[in-house]
């Protein structure tokens, strides 16, 4: 099990880089593209153990958004498809530095923006979050440093 959990916002962001098509999934790794398109993680796994050079998983010891929407198509976490496309197109760095890295603010503003059903939308997060809870997976830092943006 996990030893430090994501602010549960990250599954939005997660959902967005399945819906832009920024995960590429290989064999024992997945290249996960940035919401503005800056910088490209390397996700890697073998059996349970993940390693994500996202910022999160580097230095907070958290699995961020690149690791979760690998999990996500791996089937390992629920992946509510419809939901995922309303968020598609989110610059959420940009968001996230207007919010001050707010990121419950930072969900409510995209949601508003976009129309999105808040209840729906928590109610789906929160399953996803409680299934992340449970999942027998590992995190550790991986040997690759935080990209630097293009």
């Amino acid at each position: 099990m996990m030893k430090k959990f994501p602010p549960i916002e990250k599954i939005l962001e997660a959902y967005t880089a399945i819906a832009d098509g920024h995960v590429k999934l290989e064999n024992d790794q997945a290249l996960v593209t940035s919401s503005n398109e800056a910088k490209t993680y390397t996700v890697t796994f073998h059996d349970n153990t993940y390693t994500s050079n996202d910022n999160a998983s580097y230095w907070q010891g958290y699995l961020g958004y690149p690791g979760i929407a690998v999990l996500m198509l791996q089937g390992k976490l629920p992946y509510d498809k419809e939901l995922a496309q309303q968020f598609a197109g989110v610059d959420w760095n940009k968001i996230n530095q207007e919010y001050k890295r707010n990121y419950a603010q930072a969900a409510d503003a995209v949601m508003t923006a976009k129309g999105i059903d808040k209840k729906k939308a928590e109610t789906e997060l929160h399953h996803v979050y409680n299934a992340l809870k449970q999942l027998p997976i590992i995190v550790k830092r991986g040997s690759l440093r935080p990209p630097k943006a293009n």
